[in-house]
C-alpha cells in the first residue's frame, strides 16, 4: 500500500493541461482560463464624477458661500466640449465626464440652485468626488489570469474589459464504466442479490460539477470478453473511470482484463479508509483510475483523487492542496495505520467558527450519511485520540468548482 499523498502526486503528474478552446463570454461561467485575459479598454476612460452635484474649480469655492454661473449640464453619456472658467460651474451627474477646467465636485446637498446660478455652501478640496482615468483598470492590464476558474464576478469583469470571448481549457472527457453482475440501473426490477447502481450516476454528476463531460459506457457484467469490448469504448477519452472489480475476489476482473489489454499499472491499494482498493495506470494513451465498487468509497475517492486529476487537466495545478480546518465537535479514538476520511456535518458557534462533528457510525455501506455530510474530517495514520474542541483538518465536499 502507498500513502494518500504519494498516490495523489503520481496521479497529478500523469496529466497535462488540455488544449484551449475559444468560447463566448456568455458561455464562459465555470470554465477555466487557458490564457490571460487582457483588458482592451481603460476604465474609466476619462475622469468622471462619483456623485450628483456641480463640477467646479476648487479655488472658486475656497471661501463660501459663493455664487457661480451654471454654464453646462452633463449627464452620464453626455459631454461638454467647452472649458470651465473661473466663476463657472457645470451641473453634473454620477458617471458623467468631468468638464475641462473643473477639478472637483460639490455634492448637490451642499448647494442651492437658482435659475442659471448655484450657491455653493461648503468648500471642497481639489479632486473630491472625481474618479480619475484608469482608476479601475487600464488597457493592457492582465485582468484575469490563466488557470483561473471563471466566476460570475469574473464574467462581469471580462465584459467591462470589452472582451467578447475568452480562451478556456477544453472540458475533460471522462469515460465511466461500472462493473458487476449484481448491478442494475435505477428503476429496473431488483431481483434477489441485485444492487441498484448509484456509482455511475454519482460520478457523472461529479464530473459535470468539476467542469468535465461524462461518457457513460454502461454496466459491464463479470465476463472477460464483454468487459474487454466495453473498455474499448473509452478510446479517445481523457480518462477512464471504472467502478468495482479492482479488489482481490475471483470475480473482480477489471484489473486483470486491463492488464491483458496492455495496461501499465502504476499502483494498486492505498493506505486509506474508505477506498483502499484503488488502482491507477494507463492503457495506451488513456489514464485509468479504478475506483472501489462500494458507493461511499467511490465518492470519497472521487473527491480525493478524481478532483485533482481533473484540475490538472484544467490547468489548475495545486488547487487540490487547499484545505480547511474546523473545531472537532465530538471525541475521536486513536487511528490505525490507514488515513481516515470521516463523514461529518458542519455547524457554527456563536462566533461563527466552524465545528465538524463526525457521524457516530462510519460504515462505508451507509451512503445516506455521505449525502448528509458537509465535509470529511481527515485523520492521519496513527493519529492519537482527540477530544472535542481540538482543531482538525477538513475537506469541504460542496458540489464542485463553479463559483458566483
Amino acid at each position: 500500500m502507498i500513502l494518500v499523498e504519494e498516490a495523489i502526486a503520481r496521479i497529478v503528474r500523469a496529466f497535462k493541461p488540455l488544449a484551449p478552446e475559444q468560447v463566448s463570454l456568455a458561455s464562459a461561467h465555470g470554465r477555466v482560463l487557458a490564457e490571460d485575459a487582457i483588458s482592451r479598454r481603460t476604465q474609466p476612460p476619462v475622469a468622471v464624477s462619483a456623485m450628483d452635484g456641480y463640477a467646479v474649480i476648487a479655488s472658486d469655492v475656497a471661501t463660501i458661500p459663493v455664487i457661480l454661473d451654471v454654464v453646462a449640464y452633463v449627464a452620464a453619456g453626455d459631454t461638454f466640449d467647452g472649458t470651465l472658467k473661473p466663476g463657472q460651474a457645470s451641473r453634473i451627474f454620477t458617471g458623467a465626464p468631468v468638464p475641462n477646467g473643473a477639478n472637483t465636485i460639490v455634492i448637490q446637498e451642499n448647494t442651492e440652485a437658482s435659475g442659471d446660478c448655484v450657491t455653493v455652501k461648503e468648500s471642497v478640496d481639489e479632486g473630491r468626488y472625481i474618479r480619475p482615468i484608469g482608476m479601475d483598470f487600464s488597457a493592457g492590464d492582465i485582468g484575469l489570469k490563466s488557470g483561473q476558474l471563471l466566476s460570475a464576478r469574473d464574467i462581469g469583469f471580462a465584459a467591462a474589459m470589452n472582451l467578447p470571448w475568452l480562451m478556456v481549457r477544453r472540458r475533460p472527457r471522462i469515460a465511466i464504466l461500472a462493473t458487476g453482475n449484481e448491478i442494475v440501473m435505477p428503476g429496473a426490477e431488483i431481483g434477489a442479490g441485485k444492487i441498484v447502481s448509484s456509482n455511475s450516476l454519482a460520478l457523472g454528476a461529479t464530473i459535470k460539477a468539476l467542469g468535465g463531460e461524462p461518457l457513460q459506457l454502461g454496466i459491464a457484467p463479470d465476463d472477460r470478453e464483454t468487459l474487454r469490448n466495453m473498455i474499448a469504448g473509452a478510446k479517445g477519452a481523457d480518462l477512464l473511470l471504472t467502478s468495482g472489480g479492482v479488489s482481490v475476489g475471483e470475480h473482480d476482473l477489471v484489473r486483470s482484463v486491463l492488464g491483458e489489454e496492455g495496461m501499465e499499472l502504476d499502483f494498486w491499494q492505498i493506505a486509506m479508509r474508505p477506498g483502499k482498493p484503488l488502482m491507477f495506470g494507463k492503457i495506451g494513451e488513456t489514464p485509468v483510475i479504478g475506483l472501489p465498487g462500494n458507493p461511499v468509497s467511490t465518492m470519497v475517492c472521487s473527491i480525493i483523487f478524481l478532483k485533482p486529476a481533473m484540475q490538472a487537466m484544467l490547468g489548475m495545478i495545486g488547487s487540490h492542496k487547499r484545505r480547511s480546518t474546523a473545531t472537532l465537535g465530538s471525541d475521536l479514538g486513536a487511528n490505525d495505520e490507514r488515513q481516515d476520511y470521516l463523514r461529518a456535518q458542519l455547524s457554527h458557534d456563536d462566533s461563527g467558527n466552524a465545528i465538524a462533528t463526525p457521524f457516530s457510525r462510519q460504515d462505508s455501506s451507509m451512503i445516506a450519511k455521505l449525502a448528509q455530510a458537509d465535509c470529511l474530517v481527515v485523520r492521519a495514520p496513527g493519529a492519537p485520540e482527540l477530544k472535542a474542541g481540538h482543531k482538525v483538518e477538513i475537506i469541504l465536499i460542496g458540489d464542485g468548482l463553479v463559483q458566483i
